[in-house]
């Protein structure tokens, strides 16, 4: 568990970035650009979980494109990912006809769906799903799971890369007024963060769907031996739930609202109970897939 204690201390690292560090750099950064402080503690997280993962990735001999997971050729890993990402807008479709078929989310009084307001949501979210996707899965998926499946097995890799996938979600977005923030905001902002935490049953519902979507995707990265399906259908999943989030909104008055979690209303059971769905058909698929590709490489004369 040597691998594991490490990522586990890198996220360590980014969260103690936000209680020491946010607060000097805001004060630096403030007279010129006037940025918020939750804004700026995040970012100095994400810099300082880079900077760790880049030393740790080093040390743990992963600093090579097969142990990260692109050790596909460029063109194979972006079909792979091109094809992953069709099939998780087209896997996500189902579950955003029932959620608006049942009413348990409505349209936003506020938002009209004219040809321009979507192409500028469709763009934005799938800019969003790449970029999340890409730094996810490359720690996660990537150096993470490789990691781990050297000391202790794929499925091992599998099961903490998920938890850890399902626990990163509930970070809270914390804000403090200008006029508030002083040297203990840092602070402040690190128990804003963990204070989902504090009551597990409220956020179970959603934590349980989170980490079966992990699973699946570990289970995709140890089929495949890459990442390049797990940035599909990561981007593909997350660009239709911001677009889904952005035109319409939670219906608490609907008889199958509790099957969504408080803590987003899009994930919860009724998620759970169609990743374990989705689960099952991709297993096949990428199985079958991985299984003919490598077929195919043997029968090629002189392989």
């Amino acid at each position: 568990m040597r691998a594991f204690a490490i990522f586990m201390g890198l996220i360590g690292l980014g969260l103690l970035g936000i209680a020491v560090l946010a607060y000097p750099a805001w004060l630096l950064l403030t007279p010129q650009f006037d940025f918020p402080f939750h804004r700026v503690a995040s970012r100095i997280a994400m810099l300082t979980l880079a900077v760790s993962f880049f030393f740790a990735v080093r040390r743990l001999r992963l600093s090579n494109k097969a142990s990260l997971g692109y050790g596909l050729p460029r063109a194979a890993f972006l079909r792979e990912l091109a094809l992953g990402l069709a099939l998780g807008v087209a896997m996500m479709l189902p579950v955003v006809a029932l959620l608006l078929t049942l009413d348990m989310r409505v349209p936003r009084a506020d938002v009209t769906l004219d040809l321009a307001t979507f192409a500028s949501l469709t763009m934005q979210g799938l800019t969003s799903g790449l970029v999340v996707a890409l730094i996810e899965e490359t720690f996660l998926r990537g150096a993470m799971h490789t990691a781990i499946a050297r000391e202790s097995g794929a499925p091992t890799a599998v099961v903490l890369t998920a938890l850890v996938y399902a626990a990163t979600h509930f970070i809270g977005k914390y804000r403090i007024p200008a006029d508030q923030v002083d040297a203990g905001s840092g602070l402040d902002m690190l128990a804003a963060v963990l204070h989902s935490f504090a009551q597990p049953l409220a956020i179970a519902d959603a934590f349980l769907a989170l980490a079966a979507v992990g699973v699946l995707l570990g289970l995709v990265r140890s089929i495949t031996g890459n990442i390049a399906a797990c940035i599909g259908l990561h981007a593909g999943w997350v660009w239709v739930i911001a677009i889904v989030r952005q035109t319409s909104a939670p219906n608490e008055a609907s008889p199958y609202a509790f099957l969504l979690s408080r803590f987003d209303g899009f994930v919860g059971w009724l998620v759970l109970a169609w990743t374990v769905v989705m689960g099952a058909v991709l297993f096949g698929f990428y199985a079958r897939r991985t299984a003919a590709g490598r077929g195919a490489t043997l029968a090629r004369p002189g392989a």
